[in-house]
């Protein structure tokens, strides 16, 4: 049976059985959770559990998989991102996503960060240097690159362009981010510099990662959440799913016996 904690009186999602399908697959089986804002939820578990569905569903990207469909409801702030007067562009930006492999686009590592406010009209001139330099801050990005503003984004290493990826995010002023296994091929260095940027940045950002492994979810989550073959199996708070879960299955998991 799905254990559930007791939340804040105000979540920024509340997401109600939940099914999605992809065709005749059903990815996610009649989930429902709630995720507070200004927190770190992990959603974890092993290959084909449902995670990146989840996160790809909170910003309706699963609407661009053809077949793919959705049951239940996805509240943001008290209002369904399926609403007909909702915005899928307005809500791509308010919920900020950043994939597994990073996608610098073919310009200038300024260019790339400064594309999006560009784009909607939110920054020009001055201001453009300005917020470019204060994402790449938050992205623990700028010491590397502040002496090569003009070089070419897909010059960095790996780690460098996911951070990029992740500051070209930021520069939107999202009110959500969604990570999915940002650090997965990273070296420690830049693993450590990401995580060390998600601990300061849940103050302003809500944020949804699948994490690189169940130790990542260990180090950075407020809250974490186990799914299995599409369910949700349990979430709570990390330590009592990392020292205390009420799941036999969950307890499998962080434990290493399977997956």
């Amino acid at each position: 049976m799905f254990q559930r904690c007791k939340m804040s009186p105000q979540p920024k999602f509340v997401i109600k059985n939940l099914s999605f399908y992809y065709g005749g697959k059903r990815a996610i089986h009649d989930l429902s959770l709630d995720i507070a804002a200004n927190e770190i939820l992990s959603v974890i578990g092993p290959a084909n559990s449902g995670v990146t569905t989840l996160l790809r569903a909170l910003n309706r990207l699963g609407d661009l998989v053809p077949g793919a469909r959705m049951e239940g409801e996805i509240l943001m702030d008290g209002k369904s991102v399926y609403d007909p007067d909702v915005s899928v562009t307005e809500l791509r930006r308010k919920i900020g996503m950043v994939f597994e492999v990073p996608t610098p686009l073919p310009m200038s590592i300024f260019d790339n960060v400064a594309y999006g406010p560009r784009l909607i009209g939110k920054a020009n001139g001055k201001s453009v240097a300005e917020s470019v330099e204060r994402v790449l801050r938050k992205a623990a990005l700028w010491d590397d690159v502040k002496d090569r503003l003009k070089t070419p984004a897909m010059s960095l290493s790996g780690g460098q362009q996911q951070r990029l990826c992740f500051a070209r995010v930021l520069a939107l002023d999202p009110e959500v981010v969604l990570l999915d296994r940002p650090c997965s091929g990273l070296d420690p260095i830049s693993t450590a510099k990401i995580e060390e940027s998600l601990s300061q940045l849940k103050e302003q950002y809500t944020i949804v990662v699948a994490p690189h492994n169940v130790q990542q979810a260990a180090r950075i989550s407020d809250r974490v959440a186990f799914m299995l073959t599409g369910s949700l199996i349990e979430e709570n708070r990390n330590v009592e799913i990392f020292s205390r879960p009420k799941d036999q299955r969950t307890s499998d998991y962080v434990t290493g016996r399977f997956g």
